[in-house]
């Protein structure tokens, strides 16, 4: 297929610059997309920062990515070429470890992550292991589809892992490009959805996504009004948390999933224990329950606000990421010759 083009951080904290690599022979069991679009996550400014000593460079960032399939292996299943794929945060598992034999190839043993130790999809193709390129169904827009791979997937699937039921009552804390997504999945799962916000500035916006209560997290008020009423509440937040506040809403049972990754955090036990609430986190998801999301997505129209830049101007919109200033999501169509 010949070298692939694309853009990356020759250094941590650099700005991207276009970079070329032979990509080698295509794997067995490995499937190469023509990258269409590709979301800009958080996580991507993370490795290029190197926050986590996790990347190497040069660094090609990108893991939302939505393109059709150019070339596959000799061992491929599921996927052809011709087909509209996705590929999101892994692009490979070992598939015989004791997590890939129960279903959970997300927490694969020696899970392959898109853009640690190999190159991503701010480029003009990206490969991956066919288990991780999900079929994209009709009634899906490809252009908009890219942040359901990452930030889409990492809210959804616990919504499936702890069972949450229709007539729930849930909360969700960070209404930003992780946290939008969930109000809308939620919402359409037939709950009723508080949304937990610091500006009451945003109640009208957070009602358009699906929100049908706004609480205000400064008010002690507000919090003691609905304490104790809420079955599951998701944290998309990457700051600081008062956990004490969120988990004396939970009703007794309720479980508190943060999926926003924290330096720290300090959990009070007294409000856990007293009620029999749990506390938990979780990465991505496994194959299936990205299908089943992009499924719910087709039936329900569903589809993560995003703002579209060209992909040869991801610097310009990975400092818009940084600054706060994605509504909700940016989403990269590839220009990349």
């Amino acid at each position: 297929m010949g070298e692939i083009h694309a853009l990356a951080a020759k250094q941590a904290g650099a700005k991207l610059e276009p970079y070329s690599y032979d990509p080698g022979p295509l794997g067995d069991e490995q499937v190469e997309i023509e990258v269409q679009y590709c979301g800009i996550c958080a996580s991507d400014i993370g490795l290029i920062e190197n926050e986590a000593g996790w990347a190497t460079f040069p660094l090609v960032p990108g893991h939302e990515a939505i393109g059709k399939v150019v070339a596959v292996g000799s061992n491929t299943k599921l996927v052809k070429p011709g087909q509209t794929v996705g590929l999101g945060w892994n692009s490979g598992s070992d598939l015989y470890c004791r997590q890939c034999l129960n279903g959970d190839y997300h927490l694969c043993d020696h899970i392959e992550m898109t853009i640690v130790g190999r190159h991503g999809a701010y480029a003009t193709r990206v490969r991956c292991h066919w288990i991780w390129a999900t079929p994209i169904p009709e009634g899906v827009n490809v252009a908009t589809a890219g942040p359901l791979l990452c930030g889409g997937i990492t809210v959804f699937s616990p919504i499936i892992d702890h069972h949450v039921k229709p007539t729930d009552r849930v909360g969700v804390v960070g209404i930003g490009g992780l946290g939008h997504m969930a109000v809308r999945f939620l919402n359409h799962w037939g709950c009723h959805v508080t949304a937990f916000t610091t500006s009451a500035g945003k109640a009208d916006e957070l009602k358009k996504l699906g929100a049908h209560a706004i609480v205000n997290t400064h008010s002690e008020e507000e919090l003691n009004k609905i304490q104790g009423s809420l079955n599951f509440i998701i944290s998309t937040v990457s700051g600081k948390v008062d956990f004490g506040a969120y988990l004396n809403t939970l009703a007794p049972r309720g479980h508190f999933h943060q999926v926003g990754i924290l330096p720290e955090a300090t959990l009070p036990l007294p409000p856990l224990f007293l009620k029999q609430r749990s506390f938990g986190g979780s990465p991505s998801g496994p194959p299936a329950t990205v299908m089943a999301m992009l499924d719910f997505c087709a039936r329900h129209g569903i589809q993560p606000i995003t703002e579209e830049l060209p992909m040869s101007k991801a610097n310009e919109g990975i400092e818009r990421v940084k600054a706060g200033k994605a509504r909700y999501r940016i989403v990269l169509n590839n220009d990349l010759q």
